[in-house]
């Protein structure tokens, strides 16, 4: 009994490697952060400087999300094929190349190709950085060390906001280079996923990295061989392909990976976080500017503070409270163009527009913003992480890009009528948390698998 005390003993301190790997994969997400906000402050600057209509301009914006959803994909057999380190180098070579090719363009045909090629890149990161960091740490921080790729994400779209306000577009985009760099370095130096090996049967590279990534002096026996009795079940099953995630053992887990990233994206974010602007003004802002610089401020100090209560709190009440913040944010947003409609004064719609997008902003960074991939990255079995990480991710692309490209439409239908659409959206989120989501603070990966297979 000796070694499973001292084991959990140090389970409370976190060993260098997994701080220091986590931070190596985290560059990805900032990567994926700048590319989301980079569009917004270089448009002035791309289309008076290359001459673009406001038509290539969308195209150059909306091809983002179409390399994505092509990165989506490919991202779970790519990941499970070369493993998480070498398919993180891969995504990185896609985006310096699509950086690169934004910086030197000439014309609207480089800018669309770098953008598509950087779609593809954060497509692949947007599955495997939660997939790795999730695979790395220990049970007791996991959920906190996979919710920084959120928080990554949120620093590097800001970041970009801030910066585009004074950088011209090619230097803003040279921005984005340098953390795939740094990644690209850092990759050379972190340990595979101890999981990833397991499944290969790479038995003693598996125990090598696992002792870097628990600490010399922790005895890894117990957590090694749940592992390893966990995965060699798996390698006698096929590879899930996406017909067979629709089999009985594992229509659960499915339904929560998909259903999360549906109500997530389908609960308005992209509509806020792309036309935010265009909101405020509509609202009676006289610019703006005011409102997007208090959305920045409030996002990255929500997204950290879910971050600290991740294993204070749990998944489902952060979930919980997150999903009714956003629906009182949309409902709120809601009734400020009722207010307009109706005539009922200047001041309230500011009022309601400028609380509800923030009340918005701070609800959906303290929890859907990022659990959700916290969520998927833990429930899926080895043998169909591939498959299902891919619909998962795909799924949530298309919500993006199908939410974004109606969002005009709905807005000319009704703006009212919009944003009560989506505040039910987001109240049928608490509903669908709360009846069907687990907790999975503070176990293992293997015993999450195994109790959701087992419903």
């Amino acid at each position: 009994m000796e070694p499973l005390l001292e084991t959990r003993k140090s389970s409370h301190t976190v060993p260098l490697v997994v701080v220091t790997s986590t931070a190596v994969a985290v560059a990805g997400s900032f990567v994926f952060g700048i590319s989301v906000g980079y569009s917004s402050p270089a448009q002035t600057g791309i289309m008076l400087d290359l001459g673009l209509s406001l038509a290539e301009y969308s195209l150059f914006g909306s091809i983002l999300t179409i390399g994505a959803m092509l990165g989506a994909i490919v991202s779970g057999t790519i990941t499970e094929k070369v493993g998480r380190r070498f398919a993180m180098s891969i995504a990185d070579v896609f985006c310096i190349v699509g950086w690169l090719s934004i910086v030197f363009s000439k014309n609207y045909w480089y800018l669309d190709v770098g953008r598509f090629l950087v779609g593809c890149g954060i497509g692949l990161f947007s599955y495997m950085v939660p997939v790795y960091i999730s695979e790395i740490t220990p049970k007791d921080v996991r959920g906190s060390f996979a919710t920084v790729n959120q928080l990554m994400i949120c620093c590097g779209a800001s970041l970009a906001y801030l910066l585009g306000t004074f950088l011209s577009w090619r230097a803003l985009a040279i921005l984005g280079v340098a953390p795939c760099l740094f990644q690209l370095l850092g990759l050379l130096f972190i340990p595979e996923s101890p999981r990833w090996l397991s499944k290969l049967g790479r038995y003693q590279e598996f125990e090598v990295a696992l002792q870097k990534l628990r600490g010399d002096a922790v005895d890894i026996f117990e957590e090694a061989e749940e592992i390893k009795e966990f995965t060699k079940k798996l390698v006698h099953q096929k590879e899930a392909s996406l017909i067979d995630l629709f089999q009985k053992e594992y229509i659960h887990a499915v339904t929560v990976g998909v259903g999360l990233m549906v109500l997530q994206q389908f609960g308005g974010v992209n509509a806020i976080c792309f036309y935010a602007s265009e909101i405020f003004v509509s609202a009676g802002f006289s610019s703006g500017n005011s409102g997007m610089i208090a959305m920045v401020i409030v996002q990255v100090p929500m997204t950290a503070l879910g971050v600290l209560l991740m294993e204070k709190a749990g998944r489902r009440p952060l979930l919980l409270v997150s999903a009714a913040g956003t629906c009182l944010g949309c409902f709120l947003v809601g009734l400020s163009f009722l207010s307009q409609d109706f005539q009922w004064a200047k001041d309230l719609n500011i009022i309601l527009a400028l609380a509800g997008i923030l009340v918005y902003t701070g609800s959906f960074s303290l929890g859907m913003g990022g659990i959700p991939w916290v969520i998927m990255s833990e429930i899926f079995p080895i043998n169909m992480k591939g498959s299902a990480g891919s619909l998962v991710t795909l799924v949530s692309w298309l919500g993006s890009w199908i939410v974004s490209y109606t969002f005009n439409f709905l807005m000319l239908w009704s703006s009212v009528g919009t944003f009560f659409l989506f505040a039910s959206i987001c109240g049928f989120t608490v509903l669908f948390v709360a009846r069907l989501v687990p907790e999975t603070k503070g176990r293992t990966l293997e015993e999450i698998q195994a109790s959701m297979s087992s419903l």
